[in-house]
C-alpha cells in the first residue's frame, strides 16, 4: 500500500511493481522502457484494464392504458457505438524503492548521451536533456 499518491506499488503480471506511469501510450512506454533499462532498472509492461462502460439507460414509465391517447413518438435512432478506448499501458519497476519524481529531481536518471534526465525530458517537452542549469534556476 503507497504512504501517498506519489509511491505506488502493484503487482504487474505476478511481480510486485514500483508503479512509474499508468494510462502511458505505446510511444510512451518505448520512451520510458529504454530510458529505465538503460538505468538498470528492469521494468514490468502491463495493459491497463479498460475503463468502465456507461450504464445502459433507463426505460421508459410505462403508458396509462385510462389516459387519453397521445400521437406515437417517432422511433429513436439506435445510439452510435462509442469508439474502443485507445490502448494505454501500465508500466512499473521491480526496484520498489524507485519513485519517479524523486529520481528525477534527485538527478538520478541519465540519458543513453549520458546527460542527467530533466524533468521536461520525462514528459517529452525537450527532445533533448538540458542540464546545464538546474530546474530551480531556469527562466520560464
Amino acid at each position: 500500500m503507497a504512504i501517498n499518491k506519489n509511491h505506488e506499488f502493484e503487482d504487474l503480471g505476478g511481480v510486485k511493481c514500483a508503479i512509474v506511469e499508468k494510462n502511458a501510450s505505446k510511444e510512451r512506454v518505448a520512451l520510458l522502457k529504454d530510458l529505465l533499462e538503460h538505468n538498470g532498472f528492469e521494468v514490468v509492461v502491463v495493459a491497463s484494464p479498460p475503463p468502465k462502460a456507461a450504464a445502459p439507460p433507463k426505460p421508459v414509465a410505462p403508458v396509462d392504458p385510462t389516459a387519453q391517447p397521445q400521437p406515437q413518438p417517432q422511433p429513436q435512432p439506435q445510439p452510435e457505438v462509442p469508439p474502443p478506448p485507445p490502448e494505454t499501458f501500465t508500466i512499473g519497476v521491480t526496484n520498489l524503492s524507485f519513485n519517479p519524481t524523486n529520481a528525477i529531481f534527485g538527478r538520478l536518471l541519465k540519458t543513453r548521451d549520458g546527460h542527467i534526465v530533466t524533468q521536461a525530458y520525462w514528459y517529452q517537452k525537450d527532445a533533448i536533456s538540458h542540464d546545464d542549469i538546474p530546474y530551480y534556476e531556469q527562466k520560464l
